[in-house]
C-alpha cells in the first residue's frame, strides 16, 4: 500500500497465463492455490519461464524452470541481490523508472552491496542461479510476482512485501497484463475482510483510524459523532493484553487460536485467564472447547452473502442449502448481540449490508446486489459507480498514491528474531500441505483426508536424521524455547541441511513458533523459529 497505494493483486487471476515470467516467493501455490497453480501451468505451456523461491523443494518448485532454494528468513537479501544484478547489467526499465516513480537513487544506494557473492553468503543461493533469475524476470515481455504467507509471516515481513514491490517497479513490470504484484490471500473472504476494516489500524475502505476527516465522514454515515482515532490490537497483542489482565473478555469468530496463533502455551493461558470468552464456529475447536458461551453459525453452504476474493473480485454467494436447527448466518448473529448490547443493527438480509457498503466504501459504490447477481463473475474493485465495469488491472496509468507516483522504498535484510545457537542448532519453518486447510477446524473430521493425512509429521534432511539417529516414521520430539510437540519423522531432501519442516494443520505445531512480531504490520514470525529435535523416548 505504501508503495504504490494499494496493498491489493493488481492484476487478475487470468492474468497469470499472459505473464512472459512468474517469480513465485514464500508460496506453494500448487497445493494451497491449485486453481491459482493452473494459471501458472497455461503461462509455463505458453513458454512463460517459472522461478520459484522457498526454503523446500514443493511442488510448486517442481513446476519451476529456476529454484531458488533459500534459508529460511532471507528474502530480502534475495531480492536486493536480483535487483543489485539488473541495476550493474543495467535491465532495468529506465523509462518508466522516470516517468511513474521515485526515490530510484536510494534503491540504488540500498542494494549496491548485495553481490552474488554477498547473497549466497546469507541466502545459500548460488550466484549462477540468481544471475539466471535476475536476467529472465528483467528481460520478460510480462512478469508478475506471486507471494503469500512466507513472505509476510516474518518479523520483517512488511520490508519483504515493500521489496517484492521496489523489483516490480524497477523492471516496469506494473500496470499491463501478466505483469503486477500478486498477494495470495489464504481464505476465501480476506480480502473482502480487510476491505471492511477488519484491520487494528483501519476503517473500511483503508480509512486510517488517524485520519479526522475520513473517520468524520464515516462516523457520519453510521450515525455517530466519532469513532476511535487510535488503533485496536491485532491478534498477538490481544493475546498478550489478555493475559496481563488489560482485556477481560473476547468474541472470536471463525478463528481457532488454540491450533493456529504462535506460541500456543501463552494462547492457553491467556484464553483461561478472560471473564469471558465467547466463540462463534461451526465446529467445537479446541478454541470453542475453553470458551463461556459458544454460538453455533451456519457454514459457507447455508448462508449467502458477498465474498471479495483475492484478486478483488466481488461475487454473490448463493444459499444451497437451509441451516440445521439453532444456527445461523454470522451476520445474524452479530446482529442479535449488537441489539442486545444496545446498538441496534438495522439489516434484515445480506443485501442491506451490501448496501450501506457501496455507501461507505467508495471503491464498492457500484458494487450493488443487483448488480454482482446479475453478472456472471461478479466485479472487481474499484468500481465506484454503477455504470462503472470494475478495474481489473491497477495502476495502468498512474499510482494510487498522493502525486500518482510509485514510491521506491529502499530496505536492508535483517536476521530472524530467534538464530539458532548450540542448544537449537536447526531452524524450522513451517507451512501448508494439500490434504489439510489452516488450522485443521474441517479438515482433521473428513475421515478420507485423515486417511491420507493423520497425524502431524516433521521433515527432516537425511544428514541431519543420520546425526540425530533417526530414522523415517520415528516419533520425534521437537523442542523450542517455547515447548515440545511430538510428530512423525518424515527424512527427505526437499530441504537443505540444517533445516526441518511442519505443516500447523495439527494442534501442537504453533507451540513451537515465535509470537515476535513484525514492528509494522504486527505479524508474528511464524516462519523461522530455532528448533532441536531427538528421538521420543
Amino acid at each position: 500500500m505504501v508503495t504504490m497505494g494499494s496493498g491489493a493483486m493488481t492484476n487478475p487471476i487470468p492474468d497469470l497465463g499472459k505473464a512472459k515470467c512468474l517469480l513465485i516467493i514464500g508460496s506453494n501455490l500448487t497445493e494451497n492455490h491449485p486453481i491459482m497453480s493452473q494459471w501458472v501451468w497455461d503461462a509455463k505451456e505458453s513458454g512463460a519461464k517459472i522461478i520459484a523461491a522457498d526454503p523446500r523443494y514443493t511442488p510448486t518448485a517442481w513446476m519451476a524452470d529456476i529454484f531458488l532454494q533459500l534459508k529460511p528468513g532471507t528474502d530480502i537479501a534475495l531480492l536486493n541481490g536480483l535487483m543489485h544484478i539488473i541495476i550493474q547489467e543495467k535491465l532495468y526499465d529506465q523509462d518508466f523508472i522516470d516517468r511513474r516513480t521515485t526515490g530510484f537513487d536510494r534503491l540504488q544506494e540500498a542494494v549496491a552491496e548485495y553481490d552474488p557473492p554477498m547473497v549466497e553468503k546469507i541466502t545459500g543461493v548460488p550466484p549462477s542461479l540468481l544471475q539466471e533469475a535476475a536476467r529472465v524476470y528483467a528481460k520478460a515481455e510480462a512478469a508478475g510476482i506471486l507471494y503469500c504467507m512466507g513472505i509476510t509471516q516474518h518479523t520483517c515481513g512488511h520490508d519483504n512485501v515493500l521489496d517484492c514491490s521496489n523489483l516490480a517497479l524497477l523492471c516496469g513490470q506494473v500496470g499491463r497484463p501478466g505483469t503486477g504484484v500478486l498477494p495470495l490471500r489464504g481464505q476465501t473472504n480476506v480480502q473482502g475482510a480487510c476491505d471492511m476494516g477488519a484491520l487494528a489500524g483501519f476503517l473500511p475502505g483503508y480509512v486510517n483510524v488517524a485520519d479526522p476527516k475520513g473517520r468524520e465522514r464515516i462516523a457520519r454515515l453510521w450515525g455517530r459523532e466519532d469513532l476511535p482515532g487510535q488503533p485496536g490490537f491485532t491478534v498477538v497483542e490481544m493475546m498478550n493484553a489478555a493475559a496481563e489482565g488489560k482485556i477481560q473478555g473476547m468474541y472470536i469468530l471463525g478463528e481457532n487460536p488454540m491450533v493456529s496463533d504462535p506460541h500456543s502455551h501463552h494462547v492457553e493461558e491467556a484464553l483461561k485467564k478472560l471473564d469471558f470468552l465467547v466463540v462463534q464456529d461451526i465446529f467445537l475447536s479446541e478454541t470453542a472447547e475453553l470458551a463461556h458461551v459458544v454460538l453455533p453459525a451456519a457454514s459457507w453452504a447455508e448462508k449467502e452473502g458477498s465474498l471479495t476474493n483475492t484478486e478483488r473480485r466481488i461475487q454473490w454467494a448463493h444459499r444451497a442449502i437451509q441451516p440445521i436447527d439453532e444456527t445461523k448466518a454470522d451476520w445474524q448473529i452479530i446482529s442479535l448481540v449488537a441489539n442486545q448490547l444496545g446498538f441496534p443493527y438495522p439489516y434484515a438480509c445480506p443485501e442491506e449490508i451490501l448496501r450501506e457498503i457501496n455507501q461507505v466504501v467508495p471503491a464498492y459504490g457500484g458494487i450493488t446486489p443487483e448488480r454482482i447477481k446479475g453478472i456472471i463473475g461478479g466485479l472487481i474493485w474499484p468500481c465506484p459507480s454503477s455504470d462503472h465495469p470494475g478495474t481489473p488491472i491497477l495502476h495502468r496509468e498512474t499510482f494510487r498514491t498522493a502525486n500518482g507516483l510509485g514510491k521506491f522504498i529502499p530496505v536492508q535484510h535483517q536476521s530472524p528474531a530467534e538464530p539458532t545457537d548450540d542448544e537449537y542448532p536447526l531452524l524450522l519453518t513451517t507451512g501448508r500441505v494439500v490434504m489439510h486447510y489452516n488450522a485443521g477446524s474441517m479438515t482433521r473430521r473428513s475421515a478420507a483426508l485423515l486417511k491420507r493425512s493423520q497425524e502431524p509429521f516433521v521433515e527432516v534432511h537425511p544428514s541431519d536424521a543420520q546425526k540425530l539417529g533417526i530414522t523415517a516414521n520415528d516419533e520425534v520430539k521437537i523442542t523450542t524455547r517455547r515447548g515440545y510437540t511430538l510428530a512423525r519423522a518424515s527424512i527427505t531432501q526437499k530441504l537443505s541441511p540444517g533445516v526441518v519442516f511442519m505443516t500447523f494443520h495439527f494442534a501442537g505445531t504453533n507451540i513451537l513458533t515465535v509470537d515476535a512480531l513484525d514492528k509494522t504490520a504486527k505479524i508474528p514470525e511464524f516462519k523461522v523459529a530455532a528448533c532441536k529435535i531427538a528421538k521420543a523416548t
